[in-house]
């Protein structure tokens, strides 16, 4: 297997909880994202807490991107590395997919919502 490997995995997860402890994140698509928190029964204002919340449900096991990860083509992440995960959440109630990516110590939210499998990893 080609990375990322457990550790590494690990470490994003560990980086995601600092930067939204911080409240360190970049929405790539308000609207879209907007959207999604509002199916999952959250206001965007309370994106931080949400993520807090998720990213302590996240192990490296529930990595369902790319080996390796795959590369942003949004210019305001361009060539950043791609994390997703896949995982039953307790805190939004449903199988849930999430995606960021860090460019410097800022964290992008790329997607977060109900899993609706054909994103990547499948």
């Amino acid at each position: 297997m080609s990375r990322p490997f457990h550790i590494e995995i690990n470490n994003k997860i560990r980086q995601a909880r600092k930067a939204a402890s911080e409240n360190r994140i970049s929405i790539l698509s308000s609207l879209s994202t907007a959207a999604d928190a509002l199916e999952l029964g959250f206001g965007i204002e309370d994106i931080s807490h949400v993520l807090l919340d998720i990213l302590k449900e996240k192990t490296p096991n529930d990595y369902a991107g790319y080996y390796p990860p795959q590369r942003s083509y949004e210019e305001e992440i361009l060539q950043c590395e791609l994390f997703s995960f896949r995982w039953i959440s307790k805190r939004l109630g449903c199988r849930a997919y999430l995606k960021f990516a860090f460019k410097g110590k800022q964290m992008w939210l790329v997607s977060l919502h109900e899993d609706r499998k054909d994103e990547e990893g499948e």
